[in-house]
């Protein structure tokens, strides 16, 4: 018979946990056995001891095993099975990558079934940039997603109540009692719920830099290790690329801004840095789907892309057509001299759209669909003395103020070009039937 006290103290006093442990104080706390004081105590116990990966590997299982799984292994397409691969990134300024990512895979002839979130804080989600289409709708019960899936290819929807809910209820926990900053805690938060979701393969965007919650290289090295391993445990292929959040991605951050961005990249267009990246991780799930000969670049090229891209809005009940929100004022700050741009910080721009309203203080809070920030320039652009360097969009002229100070000294111009920095820093995972490098790498979960 085991007792939350004995847990806590194993795990304080730096012993390892018994898989019968860790088993039995998820399914306690998930069913309320076990009180939120013990397992915030349990959880900063992890903090400070950190977890083995036998560890790690079984308090993921027990999460997932806390609620329900989605399955595609049965689904079809002109009677052969239908590949299923999925994405998931750490969170980012700027970084609308699934917009044009999910339909561009599916042009390729793999499925995507991408379960989403919404923004908290500095980062924005996916959920509310696409909630500024007129019409779409993100609740879609398991029977539509399988539709859809085979149907367009590309589905964009929250993850329902069942997936692992013992995570839900110890992610609100940890961010009210200092524990959200564990690795383990965190990549065990994160596959939980994608070896839920039951795609065949997961690719992961893991953010490093200002504007991420990985600011330094190692840690985010070691987030992603754990992460490929616990997929690998799991007997799901997974894959990590380390990339850069020193800047934002392309040159918009706010909801319906990112949108008509995206939308550019599929049209041919857009931010080199969001069609590089786009193009990086598509060759990435198309090889971890076992899909040769397809390049995605080519599908940006014709078309094909933005077609899946109407087709999987039109499915979810929106008009890819319709005009998007735009808010109802504007602020341009401008450079105040001539030079070189340096650095425009993410953090920055990110903290600026969420004084704009572009996101959120708390969770289910509302935000405003056309806020945010466009940026005119980027590191190593030629600017003159008056050009403009952002614009500012709000609702709420009284916002203006707030967004300007939180972009004081988040930028710099010079004289001199800054050193150029590679937006894919390193790989993790098993080498790509594509042929690009990396190796899989040792994880490292110390607290």
């Amino acid at each position: 018979m085991h007792d939350a006290v004995s847990v806590i103290r194993d795990k304080r006093d730096g012993r390892e946990l018994s898989a019968e442990q860790i088993d039995w104080v998820i399914g306690a706390y998930t069913a309320g056995e076990v009180a939120d004081e013990q397992m915030s105590a349990l959880a900063m116990a992890v903090v400070w001891r950190g977890m083995s990966r036998a560890e790690l590997s079984r308090w993921t299982a027990a999460m997932i095993a806390s609620g329900g799984r989605l399955d595609f292994t049965a689904l079809t397409r002109a009677g052969r099975p239908l590949p299923t691969v999925d994405k998931h990134s750490t969170g980012g300024v700027g970084d609308k990558i699934t917009l044009p990512l999910a339909p561009l895979v599916a042009a390729c002839g793999a499925a995507v079934p991408q379960l989403s979130g919404r923004g908290l804080g500095h980062t924005g989600g996916t959920l509310d940039k696409l909630d500024a289409i007129p019409g779409w709708r993100s609740d879609l019960t398991p029977a539509e997603m399988d539709r859809q899936l085979v149907d367009v290819g590309a589905v964009v929807c929250a993850a329902g109540s069942g997936l692992a809910p013992a995570d839900k209820k110890l992610y609100a926990l940890r961010d009210v009692t200092g524990t959200v900053e564990s690795i383990p805690l965190i990549a065990s938060s994160i596959m939980s719920k994608k070896i839920a979701e039951g795609a065949g393969a997961l690719v992961l965007d893991v953010k490093v830099g200002s504007g991420a919650f990985m600011k330094d290289i190692d840690d985010a090295r070691a987030l992603a290790a754990a992460m490929v391993e616990l997929g690998s445990d799991a007997g799901l292929s997974t894959v990590a690329l380390l990339t850069d959040m020193d800047s934002p991605l392309g040159l918009t951050a706010g909801n319906a801004l990112e949108v008509t961005e995206a939308v550019e990249v599929l049209a041919g267009g857009g931010p080199p840095d969001v069609v590089e990246l786009t193009v990086a991780l598509a060759r990435e799930m198309l090889a971890a789907a076992g899909i040769d000969g397809v390049d995605p670049a080519d599908r940006l090229a014709d078309g094909r892309a933005m077609d899946r891209w109407r087709r999987m809005v039109r499915a979810q009940g929106g008009d890819p057509a319709a005009p998007l929100p735009r808010a109802r004022h504007e602020l341009t700050v401008r450079a105040d001299r001539s030079g070189i741009v340096g650095a425009v910080d993410a953090m920055a721009v990110g903290m600026a759209a969420w004084q704009l309203g572009a996101g959120r203080s708390r969770p289910g809070e509302a935000v405003s669909l056309g806020a945010g920030v466009r940026l005119h320039a980027k590191p190593g652009d030629a600017v003159t003395a008056g050009a403009p360097m952002f614009t500012l969009y709000t609702d709420d002229p009284a916002r203006l103020d707030r967004a300007t100070t939180a972009l004081t000294g988040g930028w710099r111009i010079g004289d001199r070009p800054p050193p150029p920095r590679a937006l894919v820093k390193e790989r993790l995972g098993e080498q790509p039937s594509h042929g690009g490098r990396g190796a899989r790498g040792g994880v490292s979960v110390e607290p």
